[in-house]
């Protein structure tokens, strides 16, 4: 019981001396804290990082996510506390986003097979991405209708529409929805949930 007395009274005269936060943060206890020069020193990781406000990429809630990049490479996600969907908070595999793209098995190609082909084929991004370009021009080209069978304007194609992802909020929505109907587009549908 005297040890205790004995602690609790050099406690109490710290504390006593000065305010409370300095002690709390030169000592843990009665224990002096000290800081390394090397601790003093240290910066945050982030610190000269450009911040991207993004939206996680999994659910359909849409979390709210700032991005940190550095050096044309992504450094740190963490939820953003800006946002009036989740306050800064993320779920664990909101948390993991960092592994989604910072992964060295991550899939950087596409595979494709040409019609009546066995085998797949691997094909970079920029090609998928020039032939979707392609096929929906042919398509729109090949399906579009100015005028119906009594000479009304309707300008629009039925042969392709869109579905779009639950992840999307309303400004990206409201683009894409802009875009397609600029290609006379009428089957557009959005998985919104929230």
């Amino acid at each position: 019981m005297a040890v205790f007395a004995t602690t609790f009274g050099r406690l109490a005269e710290r504390l006593s001396k000065g305010k409370i936060s300095d002690t709390l943060q030169s000592h843990v206890g009665v224990v002096p804290n000290p800081i390394s020069k090397h601790s003093k020193e240290l910066k945050p990781r982030i610190e000269d990082a450009k911040m991207f406000h993004s939206v996680c990429p999994y659910c359909a809630v849409g979390c709210g996510q700032r991005v940190y990049v550095k050096d044309d490479k992504v450094i740190d996600i963490e939820g953003d506390p800006d946002s009036p969907i989740s306050g800064g908070t993320l779920c664990p595999k909101g948390s993991a986003s960092f592994g989604l793209i910072n992964n060295p098995n991550r899939v950087t190609k596409v595979k494709y097979r040409a019609p009546y082909a066995r085998d797949w084929e691997e094909k970079p991004l920029e090609w998928a991405m020039q032939r979707i370009a392609e096929r929906v021009y042919q398509t729109r080209e090949a399906t579009f209708e100015e005028v119906d069978e009594e000479n009304r304007p309707i300008n629009r194609t039925l042969g392709m529409g869109s579905l779009g992802g639950a992840t999307l909020d309303n400004e990206e929505n409201y683009l894409i929805t802009k875009l397609f109907h600029s290609w006379g587009m009428v089957s557009i549908e959005n998985q919104a949930r929230i």
